[in-house]
């Protein structure tokens, strides 16, 4: 069991009492509670901090929360320790000899004349060094080179593998953590006795029990502690530590702990640096728009299409934050950043196909003959041992390359017996092999930043061990009709009433983009029930769609609405269908005042909705792709507006509904896309190339 709710982070201290003003290189906590990220706790000294754990613990047990805590000090010592001390190769036991023999009071404790007692259990001098007393104790060397002979190893194996870690025999000077060690494991033995039936230890204990305490180590995070530009960097790192645990996917977690180390301990995220940084950063937070970003320049009178689209793409931004989710759960999500492959794919040398694998070195032209070697290489059951020059062994596809062979031939071009192979040469050296990383290597970019997140990214995530990224929330976009005339599709046989195409398709045009569409229902011609409901969207969305009313018509509620918020422009834009298109804030939203004409409003969506949405959630300015295909059809073309019409593609060519009328919206469903002719004028013929933008091309 791995799933926590809570995840607390305390950086300890061996020093004395620190004061009430918060500072540096005192005992600092950090936590998130159920989801929430806590504001970083001062602990001016080890009684204050042991009574914050406590009453810590006692508040998740009584929610009824499982609560992992992390500390940033060893839990074990090299291996040989317990035993020599204890008699027992039990680090817990350790823990408890600690708490026995360690006088520690706020401002003094004895833990160099502890280091001093625990060094006459070794033979020789040491291990502990460092007297930070004024006395002289004899069995504690000031110096490390002084020591010697002492039988143990000089740092625990985690330590060897952690870059800048410090071995814990030094009791004092710079980066030392001797007496952190100490004064950590008397707290924790004390907190263990008071809970002992809810308190599990990792990894010397299956955690099974709904508190953990785990050994942390804030430097795996290093690059975003620095990038935080905290003048008290111990804050920052428990707050983004404690971040991390948390915003970690399950089965990422699960493979952090996943560690044999009986008697050491380990640290945990060891090896999984990236993973930790990658959760531990903030959420992105972007600047809102500024009120005027849909100005037109004075004397605009008609905007060709190119330029309309250009002035969207220099307003807009991204206006969402981002957040951490688990890679499995991230289908139609934008990526916030760069996505680092945690391994590489592949993650060692394997076979491409079923053969016997062998050395180069020992072939050459003409008819070859190599002995077997006993045993085979599968997919998931690497051979046992190294294959020598002039052997061969049997390998299947998908199986780690031994070593000794960095060549495979097919089956196919082999003759066997069951004890030596037959080919002939020459074969290729590196033939139907996969390099390691050959595909995507352990820290280079898996996915870029702007991608969006869909089943083939999926799988390359999954195939490089990224088990969590940092993506932009949904874009929230919600859509408004406004009209008396317009009622829900079959409410009513009135022919003076009209049903709302708009909404329906709209909403449906969202989703179909991966974004989240809210429906915000239907306003008649009423500006006050109008500003009420956007008032509402404004709470709830980061765009708005709305069709009809975006004239200057007596009933054009939605532009007058805008104009008296100060932020309206009315962009005739030079195109058919959908001229008019009114854009503005509303309480910082963007809105989006469509043509109530659903042939105009959805070409109008689709030209300028859709990028200017895309720039919103965070993927960027994406253009459409488009076709250029002969026509199918006949059209005289007068010059003046960029033209869209609905068409598809047939055998001749692409075809365009019979009729041009935006009220036709039986063309909308006829077509599976738009032919875009230029501003120019135009005469098409059959086989003019024309261009051709599929529907899904906006996807």
């Amino acid at each position: 069991m791995t799933a926590f709710d809570s995840f607390a982070v305390v950086d300890w201290s061996a020093g004395n009492d620190r004061g009430a003003t918060p500072k540096k290189d005192a005992i600092w906590a950090g936590a998130v509670i159920d989801g929430a990220e806590q504001a970083p706790v001062y602990l001016r000294n080890r009684v204050v901090a042991f009574d914050w754990i406590l009453a810590l613990i006692k508040a998740e047990r009584a929610a009824g929360r499982r609560l992992m805590i992390g500390f940033d000090f060893p839990f074990g010592y090299p291996t040989g320790f317990a035993k020599a001390v204890t008699g027992r190769e039990d680090p817990l036991v350790v823990w408890d000899f600690m708490a026995a023999h360690l006088d520690d009071a706020p401002r003094s404790n004895n833990r160099f004349q502890l280091a001093a007692k625990l060094n006459r259990h070794f033979p020789g001098v040491g291990p502990f060094w460092f007297n930070g007393t004024k006395e002289d104790l004899r069995d504690l060397p000031r110096k490390g080179t002084a020591r010697r002979d002492f039988g143990l190893p000089e740092r625990r194996v985690v330590e060897m593998r952690t870059k800048g870690a410090f071995t814990c025999w030094q009791m004092g000077g710079a980066g030392a953590v001797g007496g952190q060690v100490m004064t950590g494991m008397a707290c924790l033995a004390r907190l263990r006795a008071r809970f002992a039936p809810q308190i599990a230890v990792w990894p010397f204990e299956p955690l099974e029990k709904p508190i953990a305490f785990v050994e942390i180590w804030p430097s795996l995070i290093d690059p975003v502690v620095k990038a935080a530009n905290d003048p008290i960097r111990d804050q920052a790192q428990v707050r983004l530590m404690a971040r991390a645990l948390a915003r970690l996917a399950p089965d990422a977690l699960t493979r952090m702990l996943d560690i044999d180390a009986p008697e050491e301990g380990w640290i945990l995220g060891q090896g999984f640096e990236t993973l930790l940084q990658d959760a531990a950063m903030p959420d992105l937070k972007p600047p809102p728009l500024s009120n005027d970003c849909f100005a037109l320049p004075p004397g605009v009178d008609w905007t060709p299409v190119p330029d309309a689209l250009a002035r969207l793409q220099a307003a807009l931004h991204c206006t969402v934050a981002s957040q951490t989710v688990a890679a499995g759960d991230a289908q139609g999500r934008i990526l916030a950043r760069d996505a680092l492959a945690a391994r590489s794919n592949p993650p060692a040398a394997n076979s491409a196909v079923d053969g016997y694998g062998f050395s180069h070195a020992a072939v050459g032209e003409g008819e070859q003959r190599l002995p077997l070697v006993g045993g085979r290489a599968a997919a998931g059951e690497p051979f046992a041992g190294s294959v020598a020059e002039g052997e061969a062994v049997r390998i299947l596809t998908g199986a780690l390359v031994p070593e000794g062979v960095d060549t495979v031939i097919l089956e196919e071009d082999v003759a066997t017996d069951g004890k030596q192979i037959a080919f002939r040469g020459p074969v290729k050296k590196g033939a139907n092999t996969r390099k390691a990383g050959e595909d995507v290597k352990a820290g280079a970019v898996a996915l870029s930043a702007g991608t969006r997140l869909g089943p083939a990214e999926i799988a390359l995530l999954a195939a490089t061990g990224v088990t969590s990224v940092n993506v932009y929330s949904p874009l929230r976009v919600g859509v408004l009709s406004t009209g008396d005339e317009l009622v829900a599709s079959g409410e009513t046989p009135d022919p003076a009433r009209t049903y709302d195409a708009n909404r329906p398709m709209l909403l449906a045009l969202l989703a179909d983009w991966g974004m989240e569409p809210v429906d915000l229902g239907h306003v008649g011609d009423d500006r006050a029930a109008l500003k009420e409901r956007f008032d509402d969207a404004a709470e709830r969305c980061d765009a708005i769609l709305t069709s009809g009313g975006a004239s200057a018509g007596d009933e054009d509620h939605v532009s007058v609405l805008l104009g008296d918020a100060g932020s309206r422009a009315d962009w005739r834009i030079a195109l058919k269908p959908g001229r008019p298109l009114a854009l503005g804030l509303w309480q910082g939203v963007p809105v989006f005042a469509l043509p109530g004409n659903p042939v105009a409003a959805l070409v109008c969506t689709l030209i300028f909705a859709r990028p200017a949405l895309g720039l919103l959630r965070g993927e960027g300015w994406t253009t459409p792709q488009g076709f250029t295909v002969p026509a199918a059809f006949s059209k005289k073309k007068k010059p003046g507006r960029r033209e869209y019409l609905r068409a598809r593609m047939g055998p001749e060519g692409v075809e365009v509904f019979a009729s041009e009328g935006s009220g036709r919206i039986s063309g909308l469903a006829w077509a599976d896309g738009l032919v875009e002719l230029g501003e120019e004028a135009q005469e098409i013929a059959p086989g003019t190339p024309v261009r051709y933008i599929p529907y899904a091309s906006f996807r």
